[in-house]
């Protein structure tokens, strides 16, 4: 299946990162995080990708241009502008990367249904630019194909903002740093959709989840995956932190590379 990613939105919340760059290209470990997304639909064999671009979208388009170049060591030769790439260093991924340029004030719907257009009449993966986690994408897929309906939205259990704390009388018995939440289920985002879910979305400002996913719940069309693993967007610069230490300190969960 090809994998759409939705990269358009400001990432306000994050200003003090998206002011030159969209969200998708605030880095974890020296990369961004869209490059960390598609590493882990890579793993599981996804190799093309539908990018869906907004806001500052030329920035993606710069990285993946010189994709190649940034990962190796050059030879330049100036007279003639030839230049020679070496074997060493990464950049091997073999994917096609379709940079779609879906305008700067389109919503989540509206960049999805345009996207849709371009990967035809087959069942497509779906996701947003700016979370990780550790789903098992073959399992997703799987489900999908066994319930048989237009979508399927990976549900996962918030993550908790501050630690978890078990009593015994006034003595503190457990305490666990962020768990996630025991409560209620939220969109985790890494769908799997049939092409038919573009007939739900009317325009370029429609919400995805809103009317859609609302309509396609009532229809009995809207499948549900649950996901007890790590999940994590990045919504914050505590989230950017987060992510950070968890990538330095050898413990990211979404590395399955």
């Amino acid at each position: 299946m090809k994998a759409v990613i939705l990269c358009g939105g400001l990432g306000t919340r994050l200003s003090e990162e998206t002011v030159l760059k969209p969200k998708p290209m605030v880095e974890i470990g020296g990369l961004p995080i869209l490059w960390h997304i598609m590493k882990s639909y890579a793993v599981h064999g996804v190799r093309e990708f539908v990018l869906a671009l907004g806001y500052k979208g030329e920035v993606i388009k710069d990285f993946f241009l010189n994709y190649r170049y940034r990962s190796r060591s050059l030879t330049v030769e100036l007279r003639q502008g030839q230049i020679q790439v070496h074997q060493d260093g990464g950049g091997d991924e073999d994917w096609i990367v379709h940079l779609l340029d879906t305008g700067a004030n389109t919503q989540t719907g509206g960049r999805l249904k345009r996207a849709a257009r371009l990967i035809g009449p087959e069942p497509f993966l779906m996701t947003y630019g700016d979370g990780v986690a550790d789903v098992d994408i073959g399992r997703l897929i799987a489900c999908h194909r066994a319930q048989g309906r237009l979508a399927t939205v990976t549900a996962v259990r918030p993550p908790a903002r501050f630690g978890g704390m078990v009593f015994t009388g006034e003595l503190v018995t457990q305490f666990t740093e962020k768990p996630q939440t025991g409560e209620g289920w939220i969109n985790g985002g890494f769908f799997v959709l049939q092409p038919e879910v573009a007939e739900y979305i009317p325009g370029d400002e429609t919400l995805w989840e809103g009317k859609p996913m609302e309509r396609l719940a009532r229809e009995a069309q809207l499948a549900a995956f649950r996901h007890e693993g790590f999940w994590q967007c990045m919504d914050t610069l505590r989230d950017v932190r987060l992510l950070e230490n968890l990538w330095q300190e050898g413990r990211a969960p979404w590395k399955k590379w």
